[in-house]
Protein backbone atom coordinates (compact mmCIF):
# COMPACT_ATOMS: atom_id res chain seq x y z
CA UNK A 1 0.00 0.00 0.00
CA UNK A 2 2.58 2.33 0.34
CA UNK A 3 3.79 1.82 -2.61
CA UNK A 4 -0.04 3.06 -4.23
CA UNK A 5 0.55 5.73 -2.02
CA UNK A 6 3.33 7.37 -3.19
CA UNK A 7 2.41 7.15 -6.39
CA UNK A 8 -1.31 8.18 -6.35
CA UNK A 9 -1.26 9.94 -3.54
CA UNK A 10 -2.36 13.25 -4.83
CA UNK A 11 -0.42 15.59 -2.28
CA UNK A 12 2.53 14.02 -3.04
CA UNK A 13 1.77 14.35 -6.82
CA UNK A 14 0.50 18.37 -6.50
CA UNK A 15 4.14 18.89 -4.29
CA UNK A 16 5.78 17.38 -7.29
CA UNK A 17 4.25 19.85 -9.58
CA UNK A 18 4.97 22.66 -7.79
CA UNK A 19 8.54 21.79 -7.09
CA UNK A 20 8.97 21.20 -10.68
CA UNK A 21 6.96 24.09 -11.78
CA UNK A 22 8.77 26.38 -9.38
CA UNK A 23 12.06 24.78 -10.76
CA UNK A 24 10.88 25.75 -14.40
CA UNK A 25 9.97 29.60 -13.17
CA UNK A 26 13.50 29.64 -11.90
CA UNK A 27 15.32 28.11 -14.84
CA UNK A 28 13.13 30.68 -16.80
CA UNK A 29 13.95 33.94 -14.96
CA UNK A 30 17.67 33.02 -15.33
CA UNK A 31 17.56 32.40 -18.99
CA UNK A 32 15.99 36.18 -19.10
CA UNK A 33 18.76 37.49 -17.54
CA UNK A 34 21.51 35.65 -19.55
CA UNK A 35 19.48 37.15 -22.67
CA UNK A 36 18.90 40.71 -21.00
CA UNK A 37 22.99 41.08 -20.64
CA UNK A 38 23.87 40.58 -23.73
CA UNK A 39 21.34 43.45 -24.67
CA UNK A 40 22.66 45.36 -21.79
CA UNK A 41 25.55 44.87 -22.89
CA UNK A 42 25.15 46.24 -26.55
CA UNK A 43 23.39 48.90 -25.03
CA UNK A 44 26.33 49.85 -23.34
CA UNK A 45 28.58 49.26 -26.17
CA UNK A 46 26.74 51.14 -28.81
CA UNK A 47 26.33 54.22 -26.27
CA UNK A 48 30.21 54.17 -25.59
CA UNK A 49 30.88 53.64 -29.29
CA UNK A 50 28.61 56.90 -29.87
CA UNK A 51 30.17 58.82 -27.32
CA UNK A 52 33.53 58.14 -29.08
CA UNK A 53 32.56 58.74 -32.55
CA UNK A 54 31.29 62.07 -31.50
CA UNK A 55 34.83 62.78 -29.95
CA UNK A 56 36.73 62.00 -32.87
CA UNK A 57 34.07 64.56 -35.00
CA UNK A 58 35.22 67.18 -32.41
CA UNK A 59 38.96 66.00 -32.18
CA UNK A 60 39.11 67.00 -36.04
CA UNK A 61 42.69 69.21 -36.23
CA UNK A 62 43.00 72.27 -37.99
CA UNK A 63 44.82 70.76 -41.28
CA UNK A 64 41.69 69.29 -41.75
CA UNK A 65 39.85 72.60 -41.47
CA UNK A 66 42.18 74.30 -44.22
CA UNK A 67 41.59 71.86 -46.59
CA UNK A 68 37.80 72.29 -46.29
CA UNK A 69 38.58 75.36 -47.79
CA UNK A 70 38.86 79.39 -46.37
CA UNK A 71 36.49 80.39 -43.52
CA UNK A 72 35.60 84.00 -43.35
CA UNK A 73 36.37 84.54 -40.05
CA UNK A 74 37.55 82.77 -36.90
CA UNK A 75 35.02 81.70 -34.12
CA UNK A 76 35.41 84.58 -32.29
CA UNK A 77 34.94 86.89 -35.67
CA UNK A 78 38.68 88.12 -35.75
CA UNK A 79 39.99 87.66 -39.18
CA UNK A 80 42.62 85.07 -38.15
CA UNK A 81 45.46 87.38 -35.76
CA UNK A 82 46.56 83.68 -34.95
CA UNK A 83 46.21 82.03 -38.24
CA UNK A 84 49.82 80.61 -40.09
CA UNK A 85 51.88 83.79 -41.51
CA UNK A 86 54.88 82.65 -43.95
CA UNK A 87 57.17 85.41 -45.78
CA UNK A 88 58.59 84.08 -48.81
CA UNK A 89 62.08 85.53 -50.42
CA UNK A 90 62.76 84.30 -53.87
CA UNK A 91 65.86 85.04 -55.76
CA UNK A 92 68.00 84.38 -59.26
CA UNK A 93 64.70 82.15 -60.63
CA UNK A 94 65.64 84.23 -64.08
CA UNK A 95 61.99 85.31 -64.20
CA UNK A 96 59.10 87.21 -62.76
CA UNK A 97 58.78 84.75 -59.76
CA UNK A 98 61.64 86.52 -57.97
CA UNK A 99 60.67 88.74 -55.26
CA UNK A 100 59.04 88.47 -51.52
CA UNK A 101 55.48 87.02 -50.69
CA UNK A 102 53.37 87.10 -48.00
CA UNK A 103 51.36 84.29 -47.58
CA UNK A 104 48.15 83.54 -44.83
CA UNK A 105 46.76 79.85 -44.68
CA UNK A 106 43.42 79.82 -42.59
CA UNK A 107 41.99 81.44 -44.72
CA UNK A 108 44.26 81.91 -47.33
CA UNK A 109 45.39 84.85 -48.69
CA UNK A 110 48.18 87.43 -48.97
CA UNK A 111 50.45 88.46 -51.68
CA UNK A 112 51.95 84.99 -52.94
CA UNK A 113 50.60 84.55 -56.66
CA UNK A 114 48.80 81.17 -55.32
CA UNK A 115 47.69 81.73 -52.03
CA UNK A 116 45.16 78.23 -52.25
CA UNK A 117 47.93 76.11 -53.77
CA UNK A 118 50.81 76.99 -51.48
CA UNK A 119 48.98 76.50 -48.49
CA UNK A 120 47.51 73.23 -49.96
CA UNK A 121 51.02 72.19 -50.45
CA UNK A 122 51.96 72.75 -47.27
CA UNK A 123 48.96 71.18 -45.55
CA UNK A 124 49.59 67.96 -47.99
CA UNK A 125 52.99 67.47 -46.35
CA UNK A 126 52.06 68.49 -42.32
CA UNK A 127 52.12 65.67 -40.45
CA UNK A 128 52.81 64.86 -36.79
CA UNK A 129 56.33 64.64 -35.46
CA UNK A 130 57.73 65.88 -39.17
CA UNK A 131 58.75 69.16 -39.56
CA UNK A 132 57.56 70.19 -43.37
CA UNK A 133 60.80 72.76 -43.90
CA UNK A 134 63.19 70.64 -42.15
CA UNK A 135 66.64 70.70 -43.98
CA UNK A 136 67.74 67.78 -46.01
CA UNK A 137 69.39 65.48 -43.46
CA UNK A 138 73.17 65.55 -43.24
CA UNK A 139 75.13 63.30 -44.39
CA UNK A 140 72.54 61.65 -46.94
CA UNK A 141 73.18 60.64 -50.29
CA UNK A 142 72.11 63.30 -53.00
CA UNK A 143 72.74 63.29 -56.84
CA UNK A 144 74.73 65.51 -58.16
CA UNK A 145 72.55 67.82 -60.55
CA UNK A 146 72.89 71.19 -60.61
CA UNK A 147 69.27 73.17 -60.50
CA UNK A 148 70.18 76.29 -61.24
CA UNK A 149 70.72 79.59 -58.98
CA UNK A 150 67.64 79.89 -57.76
CA UNK A 151 67.24 80.46 -54.12
CA UNK A 152 64.48 81.53 -51.08
CA UNK A 153 64.17 81.96 -48.07
CA UNK A 154 60.95 81.46 -45.79
CA UNK A 155 59.97 83.16 -42.47
CA UNK A 156 56.88 83.29 -40.27
CA UNK A 157 54.80 80.77 -38.15
CA UNK A 158 53.09 77.38 -39.85
CA UNK A 159 51.21 75.34 -37.55
CA UNK A 160 52.20 77.33 -34.35
CA UNK A 161 55.86 76.89 -34.50
CA UNK A 162 58.11 79.37 -35.86
CA UNK A 163 59.82 78.67 -39.71
CA UNK A 164 62.87 80.29 -40.85
CA UNK A 165 64.05 77.76 -43.84
CA UNK A 166 66.59 78.15 -46.89
CA UNK A 167 66.01 76.18 -49.99
CA UNK A 168 68.13 76.07 -52.81
CA UNK A 169 68.57 73.56 -55.96
CA UNK A 170 72.66 72.99 -55.98
CA UNK A 171 72.13 69.64 -55.82
CA UNK A 172 69.82 66.38 -56.30
CA UNK A 173 68.24 66.55 -52.25
CA UNK A 174 67.88 70.42 -52.87
CA UNK A 175 65.99 70.09 -55.21
CA UNK A 176 63.64 67.37 -54.42
CA UNK A 177 62.89 69.64 -51.37
CA UNK A 178 62.30 72.43 -53.40
CA UNK A 179 59.98 70.69 -55.60
CA UNK A 180 58.28 69.27 -52.62
CA UNK A 181 56.87 72.76 -51.57
CA UNK A 182 55.79 74.14 -54.99
CA UNK A 183 53.62 76.33 -55.81
CA UNK A 184 55.06 77.70 -52.61
CA UNK A 185 58.14 77.82 -53.92
CA UNK A 186 57.99 78.89 -57.80
CA UNK A 187 58.05 75.53 -59.74
CA UNK A 188 61.50 75.25 -61.96
CA UNK A 189 60.50 72.64 -64.13
CA UNK A 190 58.21 74.97 -66.08
CA UNK A 191 59.79 76.55 -68.95
CA UNK A 192 59.87 80.12 -67.76
CA UNK A 193 58.70 82.94 -70.03
CA UNK A 194 60.79 85.79 -71.08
Amino acid sequence: MSHAIRRGDPGIASGTSRISQASRISQASRASRAIARPGLRRLVVGAAASVAAFGALTAVSSASYAQAGPSPAGLDGRQGTDRDHLTVTVRNTGGEADGTYELYCGPDGGSHPDPRGACAALQRDTRWGKDVFAPAPEGGFCTMQYGGPATAHVTGTWAGRPVDATYDRRDGCGIARWDRLVPLLPDMRAPQRP
